[in-house]
């Protein structure tokens, strides 16, 4: 009796697809929150101290966008 050759192809599991939703609800939750911060935090100092780390006020926002990109 001779067995046919059959490829059997894994299909993926539904966890890991859950998995990576997750993993991405998870990133964007820590961008969110590192925006928010560094944007606050920016905000708080003064004109002087913004001068002084080389930001002026126009850019906290972009800074801030900067920052949460790379996480």
């Amino acid at each position: 009796m001779t067995v046919a050759n059959t490829n059997i192809t894994a299909s993926k599991s539904p966890f890991s697809f859950f998995s990576r939703i997750a993993d991405g609800l998870r990133a964007i939750t820590a961008r969110s929150r590192l925006y928010a911060r560094t944007t606050r935090e920016l905000s708080e100092l003064s004109d002087r101290e913004l001068a002084d780390i080389g930001i002026s006020r126009g850019e906290i926002r972009h800074v801030a966008r900067q920052a949460a990109e790379k996480v």
